[in-house]
């Protein structure tokens, strides 16, 4: 950046503007984001492997376990941002959160190495590496895309662009996460895990080496203001390492404290979320300075949240019973190489890389035809089923211990990213344009408990997997095999599909614009 641009913010934007190509600053976040990205994947990949085929959990209950760690991956954000905004700062909860999270990939490491050895320390040390992952991705997550839009000035044309950029390296991440951390740790000997935990860990370390490197040489505003630097008014006490240290340990004790508790002793979370939606719509809907068109768009915020958590139930399965069918059901031997069951988790992210420029290219095809927003998250949750539907049919009339081809998951991810692609970006960015500003915040909270409240749900799901000679039970669905299990799933999300689809005019009246 000039001298000019730094003391004439003014001259800055016009050229800005007119400037050709991307910040550093992009690239620098693209690193960042896709070794985190890597990281996270790549563990969440082998996690219930790990459970059941080292630690031995059976699988309702690491599908349970499975739920409520993702689920406070979600949550955590909240609290990570808001201390971010007022004490911290982006830069420091980026490296801190990066840091923690790298431990807790460490800790896992050192538990793997030692779930035979010594079982009750390597339990101990499941759960302390668990909620080491939670509480850094609170810090981390939250802060990294908030950064992106800052790069350029207000108005510009290519932060849409960057943003499609910074959302290739999450899925660059995702993609090659589950492949490395398959190829070495997923390899059919339990006692390879270790190895899985421990690249992640070291991806982690390359991203928080990246964000420190170069942020302070290239992440910085159109005026050449370096960004993500502590709140001016933030007090100084809270840049204090002793007070940083023990605010960290507190808040990771306290997240291993109620992942265990949730697993072990009650599992409240559910209740926790359904309480804290609650909470936010008394304390949103209580406010009398709201019109009456600005009640009719938080209602759609609140009603689309509602089915997107029927979307990313079903969706969230990648993680735990789809793994299992991975594992069991599927035939992956080439001949000569069994491929890992790990490696399916990449497929959503190569297919987001293969089909979002697709996406983006037919909504801007349709010109003023373009669906509105409820309608595509509907079409969203119609080929979430449709993928179900699919799977349903390759292993219907299978007989017990006989194999499927590949062409039935790989089948089934590429129609589940099509929803996603469908509901996903969308909603978030209906969230964005309906919230009134005074909201914005508790109202992006509410998408965010959506999500955690879905992850939660895909794990009780998970946990009805049915196995020989047992039979599962949901709310009176009997389900005695797999086809039973897959087609629970279409009608959850064929039903939410087709109420939604019913739902869309009145949706979009009350949203009060022409199209969205």
């Amino acid at each position: 950046m000039s001298q000019t641009a730094t003391l004439n913010p003014e001259a800055a934007q016009p050229a800005a503007k007119a400037a050709k190509g991307h910040p550093k600053g992009l690239y620098v976040l693209f690193a960042t984001e896709m070794w985190e990205r890597y990281n996270y994947y790549g563990m969440r990949a082998i996690l219930v492997l790990f459970m059941t085929k080292a630690l031995l959990f059976d699988k309702a209950f690491a599908s349970n376990l499975y739920g409520s760690y993702t689920s406070l991956v979600y949550l955590t954000p909240l609290v990570g941002g808001y201390i971010s905004d007022r004490y911290w700062g982006n830069k420091r909860s980026i490296i801190l959160g990066g840091l923690v999270m790298a431990l807790g990939e460490f800790v896992l490491f050192f538990c793997a190495s030692l779930y035979k050895s010594a079982p009750d320390i390597s339990a101990v040390l499941f759960f302390t590496g668990l909620g080491l992952m939670i509480a850094g991705n609170g810090f981390f997550k939250p802060n990294i895309s908030s950064m992106v839009g800052q790069l350029y000035p207000k108005g510009d044309r290519r932060s849409d662009a960057a943003y499609t950029i910074f959302y290739m390296g999450i899925n660059v991440g995702g993609a090659i996460g589950p492949f490395i951390c398959g190829l070495v740790g997923d390899t059919g000997n339990p006692a390879d895990f270790k190895w899985a935990f421990l690249v992640a860990g070291i991806g982690m370390l390359l991203s928080v080496v990246v964000q420190r490197a170069f942020q302070a040489k290239y992440v910085k505003s159109p005026e050449g203001v370096p960004l993500g630097n502590v709140p001016a008014d933030s007090p100084k006490k809270f840049s204090n390492p002793v007070y940083i240290v023990a605010g960290l340990i507190f808040y990771s004790a306290l997240l291993i404290g109620m992942l265990y508790i949730d697993a072990n002793v009650v599992s409240y979370l559910t209740y926790l979320l359904i309480a804290s939606v609650i909470f936010i719509a008394f304390l949103i809907f209580s406010d009398k300075s709201l019109n009456n068109m600005e009640r009719q768009r938080i209602g759609v915020i609140f009603i689309v949240a509602f089915f997107v958590i029927f979307f990313w139930s079903a969706f969230e399965q990648a993680g735990a019973s789809l793994t299992f069918f991975a594992e069991e059901q599927t035939q992956r031997d080439l001949g000569f190489f069994t491929v890992p069951a790990s490696w399916f988790q990449s497929l959503n992210s190569v297919f987001v890389v293969l089909f979002a420029p697709v996406f983006a290219w037919l909504w801007l095809k349709l010109g003023k035809r373009e669906p509105t927003s409820p309608f595509k998250m509907a079409m969203g949750l119609g080929l979430l089923a449709i993928g179900y539907l699919w799977i349903a049919f390759g292993v219907k009339d299978v007989q017990p211990g006989i194999k499927v081809s590949m062409i039935w998951l790989t089948g089934m991810y590429a129609l589940h990213t099509w929803g996603e692609l469908c509901l996903s970006p969308i909603g978030l960015s209906l969230v964005n344009k309906l919230a009134p500003f005074k909201f914005a915040s508790l109202l992006m909270a509410v998408w965010f408990l959506a999500n955690a409240a879905a992850n939660k749900l895909a794990g009780v799901l998970s946990a009805l997997y049915p196995e020989a000679g047992k039979t599962t039970n949901f709310m009176g669905y009997h389900m005695t095999n797999l086809y039973d299990f897959f087609m629970l799933f279409v009608g959850m999300a064929g039903v939410a599909s087709l109420i939604l689809f019913f739902l869309t005019k009145l949706l979009k009246k009350m949203m009060h614009v022409e199209a969205q």
